[in-house]
């Protein structure tokens, strides 16, 4: 049952970071452009290394 208090805690820690970057989000000045283009990068970067992950996972498997 101690899996289930730690998952508690992501969950609080998850719904607490979003409250913040909310915050930081419909802030003043640059921040809201900062944080997407944050968000930009990180998913870019995300889908790029996961695209070739994929493709070294399907070598494994295909034949020459």
């Amino acid at each position: 049952m101690e899996s289930a208090t730690v998952l508690n805690i992501i969950v609080d820690n998850i719904i607490e970071m979003n409250e913040y970057f909310s915050g930081v989000a419909t802030g003043d000045a640059l921040a809201p452009l900062l944080v997407l283009v944050g968000t930009i990068l990180v998913v870019f970067t995300l889908g790029v290394f996961g695209v070739l992950t994929l493709g070294a996972i399907g070598s494994l498997f295909a034949s020459n």
